[in-house]
C-alpha cells in the first residue's frame, strides 16, 4: 500500500503536465492564432500609449545612454 501512496502524487503530476503540454499544443496555430496575435497587438498597443509611445522592450532614449562629460 506504501507503494502506492508513494506513486500517486508524480503520476498525478506526470498526468496533468502531459494535458498542459497536449492543450498548449492544439492551442498553436489555425484559427486561434490571428485571435491571439491581435490580442497581443492591442496589449502591446496599450501600453504604448500609456508608456506615451514607449512600450518598453529594453531600449533606452538616446539622451539617456549617452555618457556626460561631467565624469
Amino acid at each position: 500500500m506504501d507503494v502506492v501512496a508513494a506513486l500517486t502524487p508524480p503520476l498525478v503530476m506526470a498526468i496533468g503536465f502531459t494535458a498542459l503540454v497536449v492543450t498548449i499544443v492544439r492551442n498553436q496555430g489555425g484559427a486561434n492564432k490571428t485571435k491571439e496575435d491581435a490580442a497581443v497587438e492591442a496589449a502591446l498597443n496599450s501600453g504604448a500609449d500609456r508608456a506615451g509611445g514607449h512600450c518598453g522592450r529594453g531600449t533606452v532614449p538616446r539622451d539617456a545612454a549617452a555618457p556626460t562629460s561631467d565624469g
